[in-house]
């Protein structure tokens, strides 16, 4: 039994107890993400992984980090804590995929107006499930308590994540070249990004966010807390099958920012905006903030959650392999010579 209390911080604000407690309750949400490689248990000063290195002539670490954003209002809002965790991952490990990496392990923090064991747990519970999607282990984490900063019902959560990969395999600009092929791999919505102006739009705060809509198949709120899919399991085994020269997560800053990030000098990603899935959530906001088109495509994905380049030879290969693991990769666009380093058209 753990002795440890202090009267003097509990008057202060913040709950000791609860924070053992909270560590108790999601063991067996972090349980579930285990993998061979893990070390240490949950509850040290440091989180342990030992990879593992087999076939591997220059073995490299690539990290990503990242947090859910305004969207875990929408979360607090709706009393429901179960899914920003899966954001939470997301955001990270798929960054690290895409460098042809694969996650090896993840951390999480949460920031917390008042430590709730039950909340907490339910918070980490989105984030092992995000873990398991991506096929990486939940070894550590911190819950900080933060009364008279934050209100009692307010949180913030973010994490990292390390992944590794062969040096050599690595996916660099330098094998792209014009004449590859642009798939769009679907999003499932916002994902985790551009929620202050979808708050400002749907007046999230003032709005009923239970009202079903129609068009979405879904209540507002449903469709607003829908989780960012993660994409770990079908880009490694679309890396087996083909020849992907470059892919690019669309998130904040939308195509504009993000599709550029992997363009080399010379050449231009040309996409054929009729040929994007644009799910309805984004003509919904469009149409409600009177949003130009031009701000929708550079701040959203649009439903394009991964733009992932791929050599003609190759392409239908890999659709076929994104297909067989569950995303419905399709054709948006090619590699052309150019100066711009995009071109919706």
């Amino acid at each position: 039994m753990n002795n440890s209390h202090s009267a003097a911080y509990a008057a202060a604000g913040v709950n000791i107890e609860a924070g053992y407690e909270g560590v108790k309750l999601m063991k067996k949400h972090v349980a579930r993400t285990m993998i061979p490689g893990v070390v240490s248990d949950l509850g040290g000063f440091g989180g342990l992984f030992a990879p593992d290195l087999t076939g591997m002539k220059e073995p490299v670490l690539i990290s990503g980090t990242d947090g859910v954003g305004t969207k875990q209002r929408i979360a607090q809002l709706m009393d429901r804590h179960d899914t920003v965790g899966i954001d939470c991952v997301a955001m990270c490990v798929n960054d690290i995929v895409c460098c042809g990496a694969k996650p090896l392990f993840f951390l999480d923090y949460i920031a917390i107006g008042k430590n709730e064991p039950e909340k907490v747990a339910t918070l980490v519970s989105g984030v092992a499930e995000g873990c398991v999607q991506a096929g990486c282990a939940l070894i550590g984490g911190e819950t900080a308590e933060h009364p008279g900063t934050m209100t009692a019902e307010d949180y913030d959560l973010a994490g990292f994540s390390v992944g590794i990969v062969d040096k050599s395999k690595i996916i660099d600009q330098n094998q792209m070249k014009a004449g590859d092929v642009v798939l769009a791999l679907p999003s499932s919505g916002f994902h985790s990004n551009g929620y202050s102006l979808v708050r400002k739009v749907f007046d999230v705060e003032n709005c009923d966010l239970n009202e079903f809509y129609p068009q979405l198949g879904k209540t507002l709120g449903e469709a607003l807390l829908t989780p960012t899919i993660i994409y770990v399991k079908p880009v490694l085994a679309a890396l087996e099958v083909s020849e992907i020269h470059g892919i690019s997560h669309i998130t904040g800053g939308g195509f504009y920012e993000n599709v550029p990030r992997v363009m080399p000098d010379g050449l231009c990603a040309k996409i054929k905006k009729d040929n994007i899935r644009i799910p309805a959530i984004f003509k919904l906001l469009q149409e409600k903030g009177g949003i130009s088109e031009r701000d929708m495509f550079n701040t959203y994905n649009m439903g394009v959650g991964m733009a992932v380049v791929v050599s003609a030879e190759t392409a239908e290969k890999a659709i076929a392999s994104f297909q067989a693991n569950g995303c419905d990769a399709y054709v948006i666009g090619e590699i052309v010579e150019g100066s711009e380093k995009i071109e919706l058209y």
